[in-house]
């Protein structure tokens, strides 16, 4: 299929079909999508409990989410090697929201946002990231890496904070006050998995980092806890009670249920009275999360698209990461998107299809049925030390010193200003800002483009210029930004002169700013006895002022196809 073609598609599963039935699909891809499948399960399983214990929830919800959503954007998505699940950026926005409406109000938030991106998707909003400048996608991407290590804190050192205050400087003054009851044993399991998870890189091994530091810190608590120092662990922080009355620790080892998001708990442990005003309050965090995702699981489309040389359906990518979320919480799971750092791994483990999302899926499903007694003994520590390292990597702080060493200035304070408005705030304020002060900062440069050059100084011109006439030539748009100041510069330049001749080859685009601005200038021409020439209009000017029913007036405005025409007529006068 033609890539603008891809572009415009909201067809289901195109990906899917595309990679599966288009091509030929044998025992040798399947092969290969089953190792990388696996290779990412593995990868995901850690990930998925650290993600959903920092948004707020219990760990279980977590995995809930990589297994429901992982398997139903691959299925219905527009990117063949894109992993979905929870990551890393949505802590900031679903922290809040667990907190002040609980696992109902996030499920719910979740749902809303699923439908938030089916929209976009139909509305064929896929090419929305080519407009949010990478100054800005720098920005808020390293000020919700600041807030997740943050948040890591407190179980890294195994601080004692009855409640985590909701602004950052309050987080901050919270973990500060708190630093007297750090706990030792934590912070030795949370510093070990830390030095493996930077090291192992090192030894260049094909298993991935991930497994080998998470198993050490889980020895390492083990022997902590045989030897009388607590070390805190999911199956200490986290309980359950299953359907028949069976209670546990850490996660229940059943697989998803079907169960309705309005009808459970909220943060007191009592069903959420919801009404239209609860749905209100709650729009506001959903279309953050749709914004999130929409820009994060496009991104990582882009960044497949490079690795592979195969092109997505980045509209159909949108309403398959809707259909995900909106299918999610009504068997527990909360926001998802597609990983960039799980996408790349599924690439690189030799995936050929979305088949490997949907085995990596599986795999964390048998995880919880099979190693769930296991997995309740992860150190909270070693959790935040994983999402440490996924805080640093989702920074690309070198991108961004990158940036801030070689782009202008303007492209600098824009990130800036996006980094301290999303650790301050939010994420929301951040992009609305930021893009509307990088467009701002971009009109002024595009305005300063536009500029005069006096015609007269050329060799090929000055002979056929008469006494009392000018010639100059326009070059750049005529948009508000710029028509004034350059028609200004024009009035200044007049006086003594009968004649302006205007050459506006290099006029692209005069806008409605840019008309009013023409419009006042030949008037003010017109008072000071000055006639206006103009010569070699585009296509899209000329249009402007066709529509604008702007004709040419006897002495006092004229148009012609060349310069030399409207000099040739002055010269016959």
């Amino acid at each position: 299929m033609h890539n603008q073609t891809q572009l415009q598609s909201v067809r289901l599963g195109i990906a899917l079909r595309q990679a599966c039935f288009q091509e030929p699909y044998n025992l040798t891809r399947l092969g290969r999508d089953l190792v990388a499948g696996v290779t990412v399960g593995i990868i995901a399983i850690p990930l998925a409990m650290a993600l959903a214990i920092a948004s707020g929830v219990a760990p279980q919800h977590g995995l809930y989410t990589a297994i429901i959503a992982g398997i139903a954007i691959a299925v219905t998505g527009g990117s063949r090697f894109s992993i979905s699940g929870p990551t890393a950026a949505f802590v900031v926005i679903l922290y809040p929201v667990a907190q002040q409406f609980g696992l109902s109000g996030l499920l719910m938030a979740t749902l809303i946002s699923g439908l938030f991106l089916i929209v976009m998707g139909v509305g064929r909003l896929g090419r929305l990231i080519e407009y949010i400048p990478p100054s800005v996608t720098l920005g808020f991407t390293g000020g919700i890496a600041v807030v997740i290590a943050t948040l890591q804190i407190k179980d890294f050192l195994g601080l004692s904070v009855a409640e985590m205050p909701e602004t950052y400087l309050g987080k901050v003054e919270a973990l500060a006050q708190a630093l007297p009851s750090w706990q030792w044993g934590d912070t030795l399991t949370g510093v070990v998995t830390l030095a493996v998870l930077l090291l192992w890189p090192r030894l260049k091994l094909p298993v991935p980092g991930h497994l080998p530091a998470v198993l050490i810190g889980v020895g390492l608590g083990y022997g902590l806890h045989l030897a009388g120092v607590d070390v805190a662990t999911i199956g200490s922080k986290f309980h359950y009670t299953l359907a028949d009355g069976t209670q546990g620790s850490g996660i229940p080892p059943i697989a998803p249920e079907l169960i309705l998001p309005w009808a459970l708990p909220g943060p007191d442990g009592q069903p959420v009275a919801w009404s239209l005003t609860t749905l209100q309050r709650l729009l506001p965090a959903a279309f953050s999360m749709a914004m999130l995702g929409a820009i994060e699981s496009l991104l990582c489309a882009v960044v497949l698209d490079g690795m592979t040389g195969r092109k997505h359906s980045s509209n159909a990518e949108l309403v398959g990461q809707g259909i995900g979320n909106v299918l999610s919480p009504f068997f527990g799971g909360i926001t998802a998107t597609a990983a960039i750092a799980r996408s790349a791994a599924n690439v690189r483990a030799g995936a050929t299809s979305p088949i490997s999302g949907i085995v990596h899926a599986l795999v964390v499903l048998a995880a919880i049925l099979v190693l769930a007694p296991w997995l309740s003994w992860l150190p909270l520590s070693a959790m935040a030390a994983l999402l440490l390292v996924v805080a640093w990597n989702m920074s690309e702080a070198h991108k961004a010193v990158e940036l801030i060493r070689r782009a202008p200035r303007s492209d600098v304070v824009v990130l800036l200003v996006c980094l301290l408005l999303t650790v301050i705030f939010d994420m929301v304020i951040a992009i609305t800002f930021g893009v509307i002060l990088a467009s701002l900062l971009f009109m002024r440069e595009v305005a300063r483009m536009t500029r005069l050059h006096n015609m007269a100084e050329d060799r090929r011109h000055a002979h056929k210029v008469s006494a009392g006439t000018l010639l100059y030539k326009i070059n750049g748009p005529l948009f508000f930004a710029a028509a004034e100041r350059v028609f200004g510069e024009l009035l200044g330049k007049v006086e003594g002169h009968d004649v302006l001749v205007l050459q506006m080859e290099s006029v692209t685009v005069l806008d409605a700013g840019g008309l009013s601005a023409f419009l006042q200038f030949e008037q003010a021409l017109a008072q000071r006895g000055v006639a206006l020439r103009v010569a070699e209009l585009q296509f899209q000017p000329l249009k402007t002022l066709a529509r604008a029913k702007v004709h040419p007036r006897p002495d006092r405005l004229a148009f012609y196809p060349t310069v030399e025409e409207a000099l040739a007529e002055l010269m016959v006068r």
